[in-house]
């Protein structure tokens, strides 16, 4: 008799019980890749350690950081842009144009070249609100917008400066090269960057352009602009490529007009590999820094076991292989789940 008393107020704990079960496996789905990226990087590190003295150091951790950041910059606007569900391939070309208008532009006077340097950012967001604006108008995919856009953008650069050349001045490459506590300016570029990414991730836009990766018609059945999340989405992810390029100058001293074609696949890597979603809708910065080192410290690996350099297109595209699957995997069995 208790029994059956008690039965119709246990199916609803069962009910609770059941969706809270089915919440915790979506969070872990949803952080697999990312936590197979982090073992990825843990292996790596300790297979190069083993091969090379002093990688557990702060001057390595220097070393590898500034050479990590052109194409984190880059991976973090292309990281903005996939979360959204689309993908930016005009990076590569704001890249290019960004060197060689420093390189051609700077001169000497600090105030001249920061004058240039907000130009430069200026150009980068505008040409990147553009592309989102023409996706929107044009209802085209992404890929065939910002591919227009890169040619565009790449003939540009070509026109200013046809060859790898120009100058920066000595005082810009040094802020790229300096120390501060003995962690060197790339490191602090860094730690602002994940600063960014808790405010933003956090904020009704970065909330609304997530919401809009998962689902563009919920996303709009809720008051969202889709309009507004494309502009803004292109708009930063091509002021971070511009970002990009104002960093690259200070570790080359000049432009180059098609060096930007060598980043724009491997941002997505770097994205990709750290947990975040071709689907749109999942992964963030976090991710994208793992994703980034791991392809850096593959190079550094291939260079110190003197193997051919054809090796680290084979290895990265391997471990970006299984990132996609793992990654493809994790979103079948939470869309199953959620259904």
């Amino acid at each position: 008799m208790t029994d059956t008393l008690a039965e119709p107020f246990a199916q609803p704990q069962a009910r609770a019980q059941k969706a809270m079960d089915s919440r915790m496996k979506l969070r872990l789905l949803d952080n697999a890749p990312f936590l197979m990226a982090c073992l990825m990087l843990a292996v790596i590190v300790v297979i190069y350690g083993t091969f090379q003295e002093g990688v557990f150091t702060i001057g390595e951790l220097n070393l590898d950081t500034a050479a990590t950041m052109t194409l984190l910059l880059a991976a973090t606007g292309q990281t903005i842009v996939l979360i959204r569900g689309g993908i930016d391939l005009s990076i590569g070309g704001m890249i290019s144009l960004g060197t060689v208008l420093a390189a051609t532009k700077f001169g000497e006077d600090p105030g001249q070249v920061m004058l240039w340097v907000a130009i430069i950012l200026a150009i980068g967001f505008g040409v990147g609100a553009l592309n989102g604006l023409l996706i929107s108008v044009l209802e085209l995919q992404p890929f065939l917008i910002t591919l227009a856009t890169w040619s565009i953008l790449s003939g540009a650069a070509l026109m200013i400066l046809p060859t790898d050349g120009g100058q920066v001045p000595e005082f810009w490459t040094g802020l790229g090269n300096g120390e501060w506590i003995g962690l060197a300016s790339p490191v602090w570029m860094l730690i602002a960057l994940m600063i960014f990414w808790a405010w933003f991730r956090n904020t009704r836009l970065g909330i609304s352009i997530k919401a809009t990766g998962s689902s563009e018609r919920s996303a709009f059945l809720s008051g969202v602009s889709l309009t507004r999340i494309n502009i803004i989405t292109y708009g930063l992810s091509g002021m971070f490529a511009a970002a990009a390029a104002l960093y690259l100058t200070t570790q080359t001293g000049g432009g180059s007009p098609t060096i930007g074609k060598d980043y724009i696949l491997p941002s997505v890597a770097a994205a990709v590999i750290g947990g975040v979603s071709l689907f749109g809708g999942r992964g963030g910065l976090t991710g994208t820094v793992v994703g980034a080192f791991i392809l850096t410290i593959i190079g550094n690996l291939v260079f110190v076991l003197q193997v051919s350099s054809y090796w680290q297109p084979v290895t990265s595209g391997v471990i970006l292989l299984l990132a996609v699957l793992a990654s493809s995997l994790a979103e079948k069995t939470a869309r199953g789940d959620e259904q």
